[in-house]
């Protein structure tokens, strides 16, 4: 039977769905990327702010129906969104036969079978369950990266955040896991592998007893054929001097960190229960600048969280403007239920919310794109993607680009180059957010 996969939201949910595609595939299912010529749909879901639920659930509903238009016999939930609202997805889409929460994925073979019996199926395990799968994933990012998911859940618990209640507590996967996997992928063709976790800087503490970061990176790059090493969501009070230095001597790891601090006011760290203050967001970002000079800092924030006064966001505005992330995205609050800022009287108008989340980002455009012009004539490492149609231009990324969220570099080339090459190239133009660039032979 024909088994098609919608994974949305981030990408350690499309780790899960690399694991259950492995999964049925093994168990002799065929996997399409044809919603109408599928008999089998599997959504993976996200509801992590108010769009991600509505994307989830528009998707579902769209793939509902296909039951009367295409070939579709079974429709499946997981994810975030089917672990939050087991009962309510049931009983309002009653196309959908089967749920699985966050934890179940492992099952997803045996839910099939139930379904195809005549079953209608919910499952679900303790939340704090760490599922650990021997199968073979199939890498759906196009074969030179993955994602190297190395932990689930979160301990932090911030105000305006669900994803504890719904991913449970921080688990560690164990280390020769992790490196085990990740030969796999290199033997297959991975070139750069990036790490992911809610928060990949405490991988370690819950079952070694202290944080272990470090040391993986250093197993990790002793991999042969993985060129690049890439490190998400890392919280910044738990970057340590240890972290800095494996970074800044290992040649494979990106010069490149994702650092999520939310905001740069006291008041409103304090309000999200984050666990820094702005001094010592200033004092880390500094220490990395010093450590490692080219390093690439991403970040995102939140605009209009609960209580945000004018002097608060002029104070974040400010931050920006001194701090020059490389990097930056900025999401609007989005109020969730059964947070402790839901709760919270003075929330914010919509309106107000995009309203300083626009101002954020035209500070940060400019900063952008100066630091795309200071690039320019300077000679990177590229690794290819793709080509644009009919022309010698192809596209590709450098070591401060992370597959999905940051720029591109386009490159002219007289010969023909490969997805997953790492060519040398020389940039000749800043346009905005991406660069151009020619290959130069060395």
């Amino acid at each position: 039977m024909k088994i098609l996969f919608v994974s949305l939201g981030c990408d350690k949910n499309l780790v899960d769905s690399e694991f259950m595609l492995g999964m049925l595939k093994e168990s002799g299912y065929e996997i399409t990327d044809d919603e109408t010529e599928a008999e089998i749909i599997v959504v993976n879901t996200c509801c992590f702010i108010h769009d991600a639920k509505e994307e989830s659930i528009t998707t579902i509903l769209e793939m509902a129906e296909l039951k009367e238009s295409g070939k579709l016999k079974v429709l499946i939930v997981t994810g975030c969104l089917a672990q939050r609202y087991q009962k309510e997805i049931r009983k309002e889409i009653p196309e959908v036969d089967a749920v699985l929460g966050t934890t179940s994925y492992e099952n997803i073979c045996e839910v099939v079978e139930e379904v195809l019996q005549g079953q209608a199926v919910e499952k679900y395990k303790d939340v704090n369950y760490l599922p650990l799968v021997d199968t073979k994933r199939i890498n759906t990012t196009g074969g030179y990266f993955s994602y190297l998911k190395i932990a689930e859940g979160c301990d932090k618990h911030c105000t305006y955040c669900i994803i504890p209640s719904i991913r449970g507590n921080y688990r560690s996967v164990p280390m020769e896991r992790l490196l085990k996997e990740a030969e796999t992928l290199a033997q297959n063709g991975v070139e750069e592998l990036i790490l992911v976790a809610q928060e990949t800087t405490m991988y370690g503490k819950d079952i070694y007893g202290e944080k272990k970061l470090p040391q993986l990176l250093r197993e990790l790059c002793k991999i042969t054929g993985i060129r690049w090493i890439r490190i998400l969501y890392c919280y910044p009070e738990e970057i340590t001097d240890e972290l800095i230095q494996v970074i800044k001597e290992e040649e494979k790891i990106c010069n490149y960190l994702d650092m999520p601090i939310q905001h740069g006011a006291d008041g409103v760290l304090r309000r999200m229960g984050r666990r820094t203050n702005k001094q010592e967001l200033v004092d880390i970002i500094t220490r990395l600048r010093k450590e490692i000079p080219d390093i690439c800092l991403r970040t995102t924030l939140i605009s209009g969280f609960p209580g945000e006064t004018e002097e608060e966001h002029k104070e974040l505005v400010e931050f920006v403007k001194e701090m020059k992330f490389d990097r930056l995205g900025v999401f609007p609050y989005s109020m969730e239920e059964d947070t402790p800022a839901a709760l919270l009287s003075d929330q914010i108008e919509e309106e107000v919310k995009e309203k300083r989340r626009d101002e954020i980002m035209k500070v940060q455009q400019e900063i952008a794109f100066q630091k795309a012009e200071d690039m320019l004539y300077q000679k990177v490492e590229v690794l290819i993607e793709g080509r644009l149609p009919d022309e010698n231009i192809f596209i590709g990324r450098t070591y401060k680009d992370a597959p999905n969220v940051d720029g591109y570099i386009f490159v002219s080339c007289s010969h023909e180059l490969m997805s997953g090459e790492f060519v040398k190239v020389q940039i000749t133009d800043a346009k905005e957010y991406d660069l151009v660039g020619e290959v130069v032979w060395e």
